[in-house]
């Protein structure tokens, strides 16, 4: 019988596909089958996977095998592994760009290029997260920055956090979960750092009314408003880092 051919782009995906596969080593692809079996039975961010044995069952290979495949997945920051509880799911699976685990203290020229990278994708998402959210988008925001008020007296590290989810909350919100992941990669780099940032900005207040304002013109319905509050914090944030590295 015969088959309709498959468009050119199909041909080519399709291909490219298999050739990549056979490139992977046994361990690559052990790695590879694994992820996928898990993303097809539907574990998510917090379930508990099966036991090692299990999975080695499964997979008909060797504890110690599958353990190596577990490591990775956790250096990836994928999965998480609890003593005496068992291997987590931390991150979604279909994820597709993750940061890298061992960057270190960024050089100072980096994290410059960091923010730069943030300024160019962040008021996007904002505009974005006008357009395709709703009112459930702008009450998780809103439950953020309530969080945040409440510890501008309290320790960094619990404002800074809830800083990081506001940003975070923007990007998934604005609907392009390659734009999302990319934020999420760029702020796992920058959360020591952000550390530091909260500290010489010294004025808790003020970033909590620039935040306030983007929310605002995102509840506003205001695109190209939230855009621009967007843009105006981080300007802002760069020029306090700058500053403090060219002090140094």
């Amino acid at each position: 019988m015969e088959t309709e051919p498959k468009p050119a782009g199909a041909r080519l995906l399709g291909g490219a596909s298999r050739a990549a596969r056979t490139r992977l080593s046994a361990s690559d692809e052990l790695t590879q089958d694994l992820i996928d079996a898990l993303k097809r039975q539907g574990f998510g961010p917090g379930d508990r996977l099966p036991s090692v044995t299990a999975l080695a069952t499964q997979f008909a290979v060797a504890a110690p095998t599958i353990r190596e495949a577990l490591r990775r997945l956790q250096a990836l920051g994928f999965l998480d592994f609890r003593h005496g509880s068992g291997v987590y799911v931390r991150e979604p699976l279909e994820r597709v760009i993750v940061s890298n685990p061992y960057s270190g203290q960024l050089d100072p020229d980096v994290l410059l290029d960091l923010i730069d990278a943030r300024l160019l994708i962040e008021p996007h998402l904002a505009c974005l997260a006008v357009v395709r959210g709703g009112a459930e988008a702008v009450a998780e925001l809103e439950r953020i920055l309530d969080l945040a008020d409440q510890s501008l007296q309290g320790q960094d590290e619990t404002l800074s956090d809830l800083n990081l989810d506001f940003h975070r909350a923007i990007a998934r919100l604005s609907g392009n979960k390659v734009l999302g992941q990319t934020m999420d990669s760029l702020l796992d780099l920058y959360a020591a750092e952000q550390m530091m940032i909260l500290q010489v900005y010294d004025n808790r207040e003020r970033d909590a009314r620039e935040h306030r304002a983007v929310l605002t013109a995102i509840r506003g319905g205001r695109p190209d408003l939230a855009a621009e509050q967007m843009r105006e914090h981080l300007t802002g944030v760069r020029t306090v880092v700058e500053e403090r590295l060219r002090a140094h």
